[in-house]
C-alpha cells in the first residue's frame, strides 16, 4: 500500500492536441468510459487544499480540507456528499416514475425499494493502482496523477494545474481597436496559455416595438458562434464584426500542463469606432518596424486613471470630454490602438497605473512583440517596453529622488547645498517622483547597449526649483549608470518633464548649467529660495524639437515632453509629425473621444552614429 508522497507526473502534451482536447471536450466527458477530473488546489502558505469536482446528479462540489487532516476523513466526507447525490438522482427517477400517465401508462404496483439510499458508495483513492493509507496526510495524499473513485465514477486528480483567478472581456468593444481580456493565470501564465476567438454568426435579434412580440423567445435556440481564425489573446474587431458579440475560449497553461478551459462572452456587441482618431494620420509614418540601425522610440504620458476618474477632472479639468471618454475602459481602447499602431523599438510611459500595466499594456505590446518593466511611484508610476526583436534587458537601476538624494554619496555635495535652505529641503524630499533606468543590449549586436531613462518630475507650475534639483538627480545617477558601470554607452532620457523650453529644468539639461541667479531657484517666492550652480556631464538635445504643445487642456497648452538624446552616439532620422490643431481641438481640448490623454505623444526615429 502506498504512503509516501511520489514524484508528481507532468502533464505533457503540444499545443495542437490540447487545442484538440478543447474543442472535443464536451463530447469527451460524456463518452463511455471517459475520466472524470478532480481538481486539488494545494499550496504550502495556506492551511487548507481545495478539491472540485462533479457528483452523479450534476452538481459541482467544491470541498475544502485541512492539509494535516488524514485523508480517510476527507473520503468520508466525499462519501456522504455522494451519498446525497445518488438520492437526489433516485429521487428524481422515482418523481418521473409515479408521474401520471408516465412511461407506459402502466399504474406502479408498490412502493419503489430505495437500496441506493441504504449504503454510502465506496470511496478510494488509488496512486500508481494501489490504495492510499487513510492515515496519510491531505497534502501528501492528493498528487497530480491519483485516481479518485466515487462508486463507479473515476476521477483523474490534477493538483494545481494552471487557472484563471481572473477572467474578464472589457465593456467597450469597438472595431479596429485590440481586444485584450483582464486575466489572472495561477499555476501558469498568459504566454503558456491557449486562446481562441468566435465571434456571432448574426446579430441578436432587435428588442420588440410598440409592444409587439420579440422575433425570439426564452425557448429560442442560443445564437450560433464562428471561428474567427484568430488564437492569440488579443483580438482585433473588423467593421464586419460590428453588431456581433465575441467569445473567447481560452485555457489556462504554463507551456507543457494545461488546467480546465474556460469560455468568455462579450457583454455587448463590437461597436463602431470614434471616427478619425488623432493618431490615425501619424501611424501612416509607422507602418512597419524599423530597420536593425533605426530605434523608433516614443514617451507619453498616458493619464492615469486614477486622475482620470476624479469628480474635479470630470467637472473641472475636463469639463468638455465626454464622461464615457474618460472610463479606463474606453480610453484602453485607444490607449492600445495608439501605441501598437507606432511600431515601436522602444516605449516610456508616464502616469501608468499598476493594474493598467499588467491586465492591459503588457498583454497587448506583448502580442506585438514587445516586453516591459514597471516602476511605482506612488499612485501610479512609469513602464518602459522594448521590443525583444531588438533589444534585451540587461539590468534595471531605478531610484526615488529623495531616497537616492539622502542616500547615495553620489549626491552627498547637491545635498549639502541643499541643506543650506531648510524650507526647500523639505519640499524637495516630500516628493514621491522617482526615474525609471533601464540598459538594454543589442540582440544583432552585443556590444551596442544602451540606457533609456524615463521619469516624470514634479508637476507644480511653482515647482521650478525642485525639477532642477530632481533632474540634477536623474543625471548623475544616468551618468553612473552610463559611464562607470557600462561606461561609453550613449542615452535617450524619455519623459513628461512638466516644464517648458523657456524653464530653468530645460536650459540646464540642453546647456548642461544652471546659473545660482535663475529665476526658477525662487519660483515659489522667497521663502524656498534655494540659489546654487549646477552642472552636468552630458551633451544632450530634444529629438523631437520643441513643438507648440505636447499637453493641451482647456486652460493650459504647453511642451512638458521631451525625448532627450546623446548627441555623441545618437542623430535624429525623422520626426514623426504630432497631431494638427485642427486635430487636437477637434472637440476642444484633451482628453476626447479619440484621443486618451491630455498629453500627445512624442514618436522619432533614432539611429547610431
Amino acid at each position: 500500500m502506498w504512503r509516501l508522497p511520489g514524484v508528481r507526473a507532468a502533464l505533457r502534451g503540444v499545443r495542437t492536441a490540447v487545442e484538440r482536447r478543447s474543442r472535443t471536450e464536451a463530447a469527451s466527458e460524456t463518452s463511455v468510459g471517459a475520466m472524470e477530473r478532480a481538481v486539488v488546489r494545494c499550496v504550502p502558505s495556506e492551511p487548507k487544499l481545495s478539491l472540485s469536482f462533479a457528483l452523479a446528479d450534476g452538481s459541482h462540489k467544491n470541498m475544502q480540507r485541512d492539509q494535516s487532516e488524514p485523508l480517510g476523513r476527507a473520503l468520508s466526507r466525499i462519501a456522504t456528499n455522494a451519498l446525497k447525490g445518488h438520492s437526489k438522482v433516485a429521487a428524481a427517477k422515482k418523481s418521473r416514475k409515479n408521474r401520471p400517465n408516465a412511461g407506459s401508462g402502466v399504474a406502479c404496483a408498490g412502493p419503489e425499494p430505495e437500496p441506493a439510499a441504504a449504503c454510502e458508495p465506496v470511496v478510494k483513492l488509488y496512486y500508481r493502482e494501489e490504495a492510499v493509507a487513510e492515515d496519510v496526510l491531505n497534502v501528501d495524499a492528493w498528487q497530480d496523477g491519483a485516481v479518485l473513485q466515487i462508486g463507479d465514477v473515476k476521477y483523474k486528480v490534477e493538483r494545481n494545474p494552471p487557472a484563471f483567478t481572473e477572467l474578464q472581456l472589457p465593456r467597450y468593444i469597438m472595431a479596429g481597436f485590440p481586444v485584450c481580456p483582464k486575466l489572472g493565470v495561477e499555476f501558469g501564465d498568459p504566454t503558456g496559455s491557449l486562446f481562441r476567438w468566435y465571434k456571432e454568426t448574426k446579430p441578436r435579434a432587435a428588442e420588440p416595438q410598440d409592444g409587439g412580440p420579440s422575433s425570439s423567445s426564452p425557448s429560442s435556440p442560443s445564437p450560433g458562434w464562428t471561428e474567427t481564425g484568430v488564437d492569440e489573446r488579443v483580438y482585433t474587431p473588423s467593421n464586419a464584426d460590428i453588431g456581433l458579440r465575441l467569445k473567447l475560449h481560452c485555457t489556462p497553461g504554463n507551456g507543457q500542463r494545461f488546467g480546465p478551459s474556460r469560455e468568455l462572452e462579450s457583454v455587448c456587441p463590437v461597436e463602431a469606432g470614434p471616427g478619425t482618431c488623432t493618431f490615425d494620420h501619424r501611424h501612416l509614418y509607422t507602418k512597419k518596424v524599423t530597420d536593425d540601425a533605426l530605434i523608433r522610440t516614443v514617451s507619453y504620458n498616458i493619464l492615469a486613471d486614477t486622475y482620470a476618474q476624479t469628480e474635479f477632472s470630470r467637472t473641472v479639468l475636463y469639463p468638455y470630454c465626454a464622461p464615457y471618454a474618460l472610463e479606463l475602459d474606453y480610453r484602453q481602447n485607444l490607449i492600445q490602438k495608439e501605441l501598437t499602431g507606432y511600431n515601436a523599438d522602444l516605449i516610456c510611459l508616464q502616469e501608468v497605473d499598476r493594474c493598467v500595466f499588467t491586465d492591459s499594456l503588457m498583454p497587448a505590446l506583448e502580442a506585438f512583440g514587445l516586453e516591459g518593466v514597471f516602476r511605482i511611484k506612488q499612485h501610479e508610476g512609469l513602464a518602459t517596453f522594448y521590443r525583444k526583436s531588438k533589444f534585451s534587458l540587461l539590468s534595471q537601476h531605478d531610484i526615488a529622488f529623495h531616497e537616492a538624494l539622502q542616500s547615495d554619496p553620489l549626491h552627498k555635495e547637491l545635498l549639502e547645498k541643499l541643506a543650506l535652505y531648510p524650507s526647500a529641503q523639505e519640499r524637495v524630499l516630500q516628493r514621491s517622483s522617482v526615474v525609471q533606468v533601464s540598459v538594454l543590449q543589442s540582440t544583432k549586436d552585443s556590444s551596442k547597449k544602451i540606457c533609456v531613462a524615463n521619469t516624470h518630475l514634479y508637476w507644480h507650475p511653482k515647482g521650478g526649483y525642485i525639477r532642477l534639483i530632481q533632474m540634477a538627480v536623474a543625471l548623475a545617477h544616468i551618468r553612473h549608470v552610463s559611464c562607470d558601470l557600462y561606461p561609453g554607452i550613449p542615452v535617450i532620457f524619455c519623459g513628461d518633464f512638466n516644464s517648458t523650453p523657456s524653464t530653468g529644468m530645460y536650459h540646464f539639461v540642453i546647456n548642461g548649467s544652471i546659473a545660482e541667479d535663475h529665476e526658477d531657484w525662487t519660483s515659489n517666492g522667497e521663502e524656498e529660495r534655494c540659489n546654487m550652480s549646477l552642472s552636468h556631464f552630458f551633451k544632450l538635445k530634444s529629438a523631437c524639437g520643441e513643438p507648440a504643445y505636447t499637453n493641451y487642456v482647456g486652460g493650459f497648452h504647453g511642451c512638458l515632453d521631451y525625448i532627450f538624446i546623446d548627441l555623441h552616439a545618437l542623430e535624429v532620422e525623422q520626426v514623426i509629425p504630432l497631431p494638427s490643431h485642427e486635430e487636437v481641438t477637434t472637440h476642444q481640448a484633451l482628453p476626447s473621444v479619440s484621443h486618451p490623454s491630455d498629453h500627445i505623444a512624442l514618436v522619432c526615429d533614432l539611429k547610431w552614429k
